[in-house]
């Protein structure tokens, strides 16, 4: 039995437009993340000369495993995002089939939860690199770089959501399965 007789509501239809949209965006990232880091780790000589001659012998070396860090980091992040919307994007499929609630849709509200604690967690190092790099920052002329650091409680309150929101659909599941066997 189907709940939903409209496959192609239009909020499961934006949902997944975004969801896969924000799959795109987090693979250009990662692209992106990859090909600068590479190219850091390996130009890093000629990356550094051209920030000496540029800024001066006063402003001290160029921080590259700091910035490769970082950028690595990054690559984490974005990685796991990338596999945040993916799931999302298949427990969308299966609302718009009429049967959200399904063992695999508890694994994958469940994954998700762990997937956006990992990205909380990885802002730690990522803030402490941003500041090393602030500071080396500060000693070049012009730059204004500032590093905004704060709890996201926002972000812990959707972990837990989707923790709960998991257990609950897996309830649903089994209740649905008790629920078949007696019929």
């Amino acid at each position: 039995m189907t709940i939903s007789s409209r496959p192609n509501d239009l909020l499961l239809l934006v949902g997944k437009a975004l969801a896969i949209f924000m799959q795109v965006v987090m693979a250009i990232a990662a692209v992106a993340l990859v090909i600068a880091a590479g190219a850091l780790l390996i130009f890093s000589g000629e990356i550094a000369a051209e920030a000496a001659a540029e800024f001066g012998d006063d402003v001290g070396a160029l921080p590259g495993l700091a910035l490769a860090g970082i950028m690595l980091v990054g690559l984490a992040i974005v990685a796991a995002l990338y596999f945040f919307f993916d799931r999302l994007r298949r427990i969308i499929n299966t609302v718009g089939d009429g049967d959200p609630f399904l063992p695999e849709n508890a694994n994958r509200l469940n994954l998700m939860a762990w997937l956006l604690l990992s990205v909380h967690l990885l802002t730690v190092p990522a803030i402490g690199l941003a500041l090393f790099l602030s500071k080396w920052a500060d000693q070049v002329d012009n730059a204004n770089i500032t590093v905004d650091a704060g709890l996201d409680l926002s972000g812990i309150l959707m972990v837990i959501v989707l923790f709960i929101l998991a257990r609950v659909f897996r309830i649903g599941a089994a209740m649905r399965e008790d629920l078949e066997g007696t019929v």
